[in-house]
């Protein structure tokens, strides 16, 4: 069904002016005027894409236009945020990944020297300072977890005073330093100790468990990298920008990144079936619950009330806004999904499934 557009048009010189009918947005905040004498309605489905890319301060005329339409139903399939996973190979720079070629080879190595080398890393020495605190592998991987949860959440609140004051790209190479290594050193203690512990149920010889945990684990990862949907701006090639995304998995739960890692935790606890596995998956699980939190918080401070309307349509328990009727999911819903960014997270999973024997060797040697 079609809806009300408003374009403008500029008076003819030629012509008298008309006497004009003022129409004004009914918002909490400043109102939007302008005359009815200088519009014309015309189809808005070609301009959705537009409306969603509009800059957040001109929210208020993208709801105005959202309400005019005649329907609740017509009013919901305007996007108020980012279309998620959109990548166009048209608009790609060769030059731009080749930046982020060189960018990753070059904190694979920095990294390397600088933290995984026995002989030049802090890696070790970080591990073994922990390790001391206490003998107990649940402990040292709750405070593991701990401290790389204060790192990386206090950056993201810290993000809009540390980008004003250093820049948005200086800001993402500082937050990447910290919380890439702290992330590794992290993954490698619990590869290396995930069977210590003590055992509290054994259930990889039941029936179904595997595949359960296989595909639970692999779904799980289609929620846990919404990152993935910009990796120029990942790597700083492009000036990181905080995302108010709207479509694809943000349809089905505001916080895919929670969700999924739910789902790697039950999974991997269910399998294993151990109280080191146990420890990991609480401390990873109250993370991301605060992370929930706190994202809907910063969304709030800087989109306002674009936030609070995406959020008033989404959910953060999957499929919830869905199954209430304030998500309406479009006929097409499945091609929201059919983009590279998806397809090389699929490709990406698989790989490392696959992996996982050399991942545990690699792991191993470090002796963390």
């Amino acid at each position: 069904m079609e809806i009300s557009h408003l374009q403008f048009r500029p008076l003819s010189p030629q012509l008298p002016s008309p006497k004009p009918r003022i129409l004004c947005s009914k918002l909490p905040s400043k109102p939007i005027c302008f005359s009815s004498s200088y519009v014309k309605p015309i189809d808005i489905k070609p301009f959705r894409t537009q409306l969603a890319k509009t800059p957040d301060q001109f929210y208020p005329l993208k709801k105005f236009i959202a309400q005019v339409g005649r329907t609740e139903s017509d009013r919901n399939e305007i996007l108020v945020g980012e279309d998620s996973a959109e990548f166009n190979l048209s608009k790609q720079k060769i030059l731009s990944w080749v930046y982020f070629t060189g960018i990753v080879g070059t904190v694979a190595y920095v990294l390397k020297v600088a933290w995984i080398d026995s002989s030049t890393g802090l890696g070790k020495p970080f591990i073994d300072a922990v390790s001391s605190i206490s003998d107990s592998p649940e402990v040292v991987m709750l405070i593991l977890i701990i401290i790389f949860a204060i790192v990386h959440s206090g950056l993201a609140s810290l993000r809009d005073t540390g980008e004003k004051l250093i820049g948005e790209r200086a800001f993402r190479v500082l937050f990447a330093g910290t919380a890439v290594p702290l992330a590794l050193s992290t993954v490698v203690y619990f590869i290396n100790h995930r069977y210590d512990g003590v055992q509290l149920w054994q259930l990889q010889g039941v029936p179904a468990i595997r595949e359960l945990a296989w595909f639970s684990n692999f779904i799980s990862f289609l929620f846990l990298y919404p990152s993935t949907f910009n990796l120029l701006e990942v790597a700083a090639v492009d000036k990181p920008q905080m995302h108010l995304w709207e479509t694809g998995i943000m349809r089905i739960t505001r916080h895919p990144q929670m969700v999924g890692q739910v789902l790697w935790c039950v999974a991997h606890t269910i399998w294993i079936g151990n109280s080191v596995v146990v420890a990991s998956s609480v401390g990873l699980i109250v993370h991301h619950l605060f992370g929930v939190w706190n994202g809907d918080r910063r969304l709030a401070i800087r989109y306002g009330e674009a936030f609070e309307v995406v959020k008033a349509r989404t959910s953060v328990i999957p499929f919830a806004a869905i199954l209430d009727g304030r998500q309406k999911l479009p006929k097409d819903y499945y091609k929201e999904f059919l983009r590279l960014p998806y397809l090389t997270i699929t490709a990406l999973t698989l790989g490392a499934y696959f992996a996982h024997p050399l991942m545990q060797a690699a792991s191993f040697q470090l002796h963390w």
